[in-house]
């Protein structure tokens, strides 16, 4: 039996990959200690899991969500609130939210909403990606906007050839990044209104870190840039500042047009999310914000630490500005895939080779932090034994 052909040009799911090296060396009795992968550890505030178990036992929560795909309106509502608070961005909850099944499955339903077979789609170079997979899968070409430590890893929108942007139908990108740990300016939002717009690029604003910030650094949306609503959208989830990760509940927000075309692509494609879950959303977002500066101080004092060890063994390392990764230059004369299998075999601690996020990425290795603090120290001094100075 053949199956279909666009899974030819898609490569295996960097994550899952992970997941199986993992499994595959605990089945064989190896303290294995993953730093691979960005899955926060702390529990789900109390209120939230509370909320959840309230409403999961009210029968009318039992049927198809309200609203269906397009998530209820007092989500959609404490959304544009939400939005409103943090970053200064007013929303119609009617039009310009709608609500993910997490904002990887946003990835997906932009795709089929604006890509048709045979158009281009810009992605960063490091990048997510799940981006690339999704283009393929809607029959798009992915097309590679290299972004270096030169510029902060910012797209230089002047080295991106007029040729390519005005064959471009949309671009990803996403800050603070993955993987990099890059923040963006408002500047450089800015920029990008203006570059899309000359070229009709639609945008589309990957910040599920957006409160994943250090020193000082200001959090930013980019819908906030006048002219932001006019080209693109911008997605967003639960998952970081509140440990809800396996909750799969996030947002797009944006332009209408946009929104529309996507929540035509949902319609037929899920039921939207399970209500009882999408109330947990509301607590969150209403009440439990006191969460993002805990699990700050917390990513913090890891990524000290981490930094630290990292220096002993003769690696540049210096802390990110956003997101809890931490992108490390590896020794001259070996490739990320052989420094990422060589910290496995010495020190039995993964780590995700930076070739998978691109050709630019090579050179790096991206570690987590989303790890207890007594498996963080101990993988630290596995490293040092194996690597130290």
């Amino acid at each position: 039996m053949q199956t279909s052909h666009r899974l030819e040009k898609i490569p295996p799911y960097l994550f899952m990959t992970l997941r199986q090296k993992i499994a595959s060396a605990r089945a064989k009795g190896i303290d294995v200690i993953s730093l691979a992968i960005g899955d926060p550890v702390e529990a789900t505030p109390a209120p939230i899991v509370d909320e959840l178990c309230r409403t999961a036992h009210d029968p009318a929560n039992h049927r198809y969500p309200t609203d269906e795909e397009k998530g209820m309106m007092a989500f959609r509502q404490e959304v544009a609130k939400w939005y409103n608070d943090r970053y200064g961005v007013t929303l119609d909850p009617a039009k310009e939210v709608l609500a993910l099944i997490g904002s990887k499955e946003g990835v997906h339903h932009f795709c089929l909403a604006m890509v048709d077979p045979g158009n281009v789609v810009l992605m960063t170079d490091p990048g997510y990606p799940a981006y690339k997979a999704s283009i393929v899968i809607a029959g798009g070409h992915a097309e590679p906007v290299p972004i270096h430590p030169k510029n902060h890893y910012l797209i230089d929108f002047s080295e991106i050839p007029s040729q390519k942007a005005k064959a471009a139908k949309a671009i990803f990108l996403n800050y603070p990044n993955n993987p990099t740990g890059a923040v963006a300016t408002s500047k450089f939002f800015t920029e990008l209104v203006a570059w899309a717009k000359e070229y009709d690029v639609a945008v589309c604003h990957d910040n599920p870190y957006s409160e994943v910030l250090f020193e000082g650094t200001k959090r930013l949306s980019f819908l906030a840039t006048k002219g932001a609503k006019d080209i693109g959208v911008e997605f967003n989830s639960l998952s970081k500042p509140y440990n809800m990760t396996g909750w799969r509940i996030g947002m797009a927000m944006g332009n209408p047009d946009i929104i529309a075309a996507m929540s035509k692509v949902k319609e037929n494609t899920d039921s939207g999310i399970f209500n009882a879950v999408q109330y947990a959303g509301i607590k969150a977002l209403t009440s439990e914000n006191e969460n993002i500066p805990r699990m700050l101080e917390i990513y913090k004092r890891r990524m000290d630490l981490l930094v630290d060890a990292l220096k002993k063994c003769g690696l540049k390392a210096k802390p990110s500005k956003g997101t809890f990764y931490l992108w490390v230059g590896i020794p001259s004369g070996k490739t990320s895939a052989q420094f990422a299998e060589e910290i496995f075999d010495k020190a039995s601690v993964v780590v995700a080779a930076g070739s998978a996020y691109g050709a630019n990425g090579e050179g790096y290795v991206r570690f987590s932090l989303t790890v207890p603090d007594d498996r963080l120290q101990e993988a630290c001094a596995r490293l040092i034994t194996a690597f130290g100075r």
